[in-house]
């Protein structure tokens, strides 16, 4: 699973409204979960998803789109290796709990992207 999506996030001015958007067009399925405004996407085989309050991953710049998170077996190397190769972190590592680390970091064009490496026992 190392090096794959695995995860995306639907960013919503309006999260509820967005949330009825996706239910009826798609028959997606929403679990809140962690603070106010996040859903669990429940939508078939594919990555894991989150419905989530917009947010400003680049300071200054709202994030439109879907966000990813590739899992990573080491966040701090890639960390590292993004700033090696004219990538910045945006976010330094943090954990969350019963999940794992995660950072984000922009890549050289500026888009925002999550690594994050799995530890269920994390805490």
């Amino acid at each position: 699973m190392t090096n794959e999506v695995t995860h995306f996030a639907i960013n919503a001015d309006d999260v509820e409204r967005a949330r009825a958007f996706y239910e009826a067009v798609f028959g997606w399925r929403f679990e809140a979960w962690g603070p106010p405004e996040f859903y669990r996407i429940a939508a078939g085989d594919g990555p894991g998803g989150a419905l989530q309050r917009r947010r400003e991953l680049i300071e200054g710049q709202p994030t439109i789109g879907y966000e990813c998170t590739i899992a990573v077996s080491d966040v701090d190397a890639t960390a590292a290796a993004v700033t090696a190769r004219g990538g910045r972190v945006l976010m330094p590592r943090t954990t969350i709990a019963g999940v794992g680390d995660v950072m984000f970091f922009a890549d050289p064009e500026g888009n925002a992207v999550g690594a994050i490496r799995y530890d269920a026992s994390a805490d």
